[in-house]
């Protein structure tokens, strides 16, 4: 592995471990000021201070650590990607979204980055949000 890669690598790594650890000040350290967020089935926020938004409404609404992570990065550093589980609870209705109540999941994640000078440019998620909707509810596959 090239040092670029494991550099990429190892910012991905401290990117999940900040977020498990809910120093969303040391997480959002990690972002370019111009940062891009590309959110799961939804739009595309740019800005540290719209991703401080952003973890605001998602620390209020869910209780979630990432899990299982594997990340990997292409020869020069630059771009990067993650797929992990994140375990997580529902404990206040996000708008939009069935009510909570406390109900627990566990949901594949891809994520993919854009990295330079040390920071997240651009951080995109899928997960399979069906997948989530039948563990909040109670539905059958």
């Amino acid at each position: 592995m090239s040092e670029a890669q494991q550099s990429a690598v190892s910012l991905i790594r401290r990117y999940y471990d900040t977020f498990n650890s809910g120093d969303r000040e040391a997480l959002l350290a990690l972002l370019a000021e111009d940062v891009v967020h590309d959110i799961n089935q939804g739009g595309c926020e740019t800005g540290v201070a719209a991703f401080r938004a952003f973890l605001g409404r998602m620390d209020r609404c869910y209780r979630e650590t990432v899990v299982d992570l594997v990340a990997m990065a292409e020869e020069g550093g630059t771009r990067g990607a993650a797929e992990f589980f994140i375990e997580g609870e529902y404990i206040s209705t996000d708008e939009g979204l069935p009510p909570a109540a406390g109900q627990r999941y566990r949901l594949r994640v891809g994520a993919f980055f854009e990295l330079a000078a040390g920071r997240v440019r651009r951080v995109t998620n899928y997960y399979n949000l069906q997948d989530w909707l039948r563990m909040v509810t109670g539905a059958a596959a």
